[in-house]
């Protein structure tokens, strides 16, 4: 196959498209630049659809000229790799799931993929106002994330296990779930997890700290540390 020469070429023009949250709903695919996150989908044994490399760099894909693939690419520096791949969507499964509302951050929602990750989490789903979790920034902040944790689209209804609400300063510190399943629920920072979801919640509970909040994601990676360290053996 010839080496891409123009930004212009249609395949690029198609890969450029995925930096739109439109264009990603619409085809179902989303893209992950750079040798990193190509490696972490083949670990998880996720196909790419496509692969495009620069010319002489020796990697796998359809070579193209530097210069045009750094302009398709998100990163200012540039890339030597871009995969495209097909979105995946499960159910809200246990036995610890995540729930996000409302984190319009991808760089928080990609973080928070990196700690659920971590932390052996077995799904992060997400409800209204979220950033998509398929998006650039939220690919690149979750350093592979996400092709190892589960996504799901979901309602607090449908969350498993044991619902825990993150409300800062209300209810009791947060501790490990009782027994079996359970699912943390974090809203955004400043506007929470509206009075609906928490209702649908068994336990509220906040992250005892000094200040007046935290971080979305930071609240996050402390909640399921104290959850799966109060779980452990």
């Amino acid at each position: 196959m010839k080496t891409i020469t123009s930004h212009h070429n249609p395949a690029l023009k198609e890969l450029r498209a995925l930096q739109r949250r439109r264009a990603r709903e619409r085809s179902g695919r989303f893209a992950a630049e750079g040798e990193d996150l190509v490696a972490a989908a083949e670990a998880a044994r996720w196909p790419a659809l496509a692969r495009y490399s620069s010319a002489g760099s020796g990697l796998d894909g359809v070579e193209v000229e530097p210069q045009a693939l750094a302009r398709v690419s998100t990163l200012g520096s540039g890339t030597r790799v871009i995969g495209v791949y097909e979105q995946r969507w499960a159910a809200p499964v246990g036995p610890l799931c995540v729930y996000l509302h409302g984190i319009r951050d991808p760089g928080n929602v990609g973080t928070i993929l990196r700690c659920a990750h971590a932390f052996g989490a077995s799904a992060v789903a997400l409800g209204p106002g979220c950033a998509d979790p398929y998006g650039p920034k939220a690919v690149r902040a979750s350093m592979g994330a996400v092709f190892a944790v589960p996504l799901a689209r979901a309602s607090a209804a449908e969350l498993p296990g044991e619902r825990i609400a993150l409300v800062p300063g209300d209810g009791e510190p947060l501790r490990g779930p009782a027994a079996g399943e359970a699912t943390v629920l974090v809203g955004a920072e400043r506007e929470g997890l509206p009075d609906e979801v928490v209702a649908e919640c068994r336990r509220v509970a906040h992250i005892p700290v000094v200040g007046d909040s935290l971080n979305a994601a930071v609240a996050a990676a402390v909640a399921l540390y104290e959850l799966t360290r109060m779980a452990a053996p």
